[in-house]
């Protein structure tokens, strides 16, 4: 009887470690395969963008990683977060090869979001910008175009003329998400605008500077000028002549749709309140969006007599010719284009 009940116990404890051997079999088989979905390699061969919209749940973020592709199972990524616990950031993610979920997950905790590098030049007008954001991937030139107009609100503050952003969309590199808003674009490009302000002093007059210093960064690129064109603007405007500035007639032809690429002899008679041929004083408001130096220029002009100059642009020595009386100007003129000729000119 003994011997049968010490057979009956041997027989439990050997049924017990069976299943306890079992139990651990399973456990380290699920271990290693969730570390083999966490540690292995997985992804696209190509380009892959996946947006996580603000709010997603983990749950929700997975999922749109495993139908992108971009992991192997949604799971795996529940358990890196659960381990790791990290805050997980919205926004566009480019994917263009495998990796393991560990360095899908730090990306994302990194916010390591896709963006494209957008560089305004100085001088350059919405126009210019708006051609600049399509060719990116960002919206359309006609739709920056209509939001330029109407987020006009944006620097209502600052001036109150305005009739669009022109002038205060800050030339610089940005990087912005292919599926920012114009809106957003502008709001960005206008809060750079703000801090270079602050940064410059620029508080008063804010509508004639900016509009002057859009001129002058249409008129040259030479730094040393700024302040002497700058000045004939100002003398100009305080004898009530006419600024004849070919940059603002250039503004006009293309708000108007008459454009053609070069500025010619109809277009200067051509009545549109950017003529400053046939209009004095200031044109209705910046042609261009002026960089730091040109804003200084027009807050700090040169204190000079000249009224006349030839552009820099328009020069093959690449400077401007400055003068004080008309007879001066027509003789630059006259050298100018004995230059021109010279250089091949047509």
């Amino acid at each position: 009887m003994a011997a049968n009940t010490r057979k009956s116990r041997k027989k439990k404890r050997l049924g017990v470690a069976g299943l306890l051997k079992g139990v651990l079999l399973v456990a380290l088989a699920a271990v290693g395969g969730a570390a083999w979905l966490v540690v292995t390699p997985f992804g696209p061969s190509g380009e892959t963008l996946v947006n996580i919209a603000s709010g997603s749940s983990t749950a929700q973020i997975g999922r749109d990683l495993e139908a992108a592709g971009v992991v192997r199972s949604r799971f795996a990524f529940d358990l890196v977060r659960l381990l790791k616990e990290g805050t997980l950031k919205a926004g566009e993610y480019r994917f263009t090869h495998a990796a393991t979920v560990l360095e899908v997950y730090d990306r994302i905790e990194r916010g390591d979001v896709y963006t494209v590098s957008v560089t305004v030049p100085e001088g350059a007008n919405i126009f210019e910008i708006g051609a600049k954001l399509q060719q990116a991937g960002i919206g359309t030139r006609r739709q920056f175009l209509l939001t330029a107009v109407e987020e006009a609100g944006l620097v209502s503050d600052l001036d109150s003329q305005a009739k669009s952003l022109e002038g205060y969309l800050f030339p610089d590199t940005y990087r912005f998400s292919p599926n920012a808003t114009d809106r957003q674009v502008a709001e960005t490009m206008v809060r750079r605008f703000r801090a270079v302000a602050r940064e410059l002093g620029l508080k008063q007059n804010v509508h004639q500077i900016v509009t002057i210093a859009s001129l002058v960064e249409r008129e040259t690129a030479v730094d040393s000028e700024r302040p002497l064109v700058a000045s004939v603007f100002e003398n100009r405007l305080e004898k009530n002549m006419p600024l004849m500035s070919d940059p603002s007639v250039i503004y006009g032809l293309e708000l108007d749709g008459r454009w053609r690429g070069a500025i010619h002899k109809s277009d200067l008679t051509l009545d549109t309140a950017y003529n400053t041929y046939l209009h004095a004083g200031l044109p209705p408001g910046p042609v261009a969006n002026p960089g730091i130096a040109a804003l200084r220029a027009a807050m700090h002009p040169a204190q000079t007599k000249f009224l006349y100059f030839v552009a820099a642009g328009a020069n093959p020595q690449g400077h401007s010719l400055f003068a004080t009386t008309l007879e001066q100007h027509n003789r630059d003129v006259a050298g100018y284009r004995r230059a021109m000729k010279q250089a091949g000119a047509q």
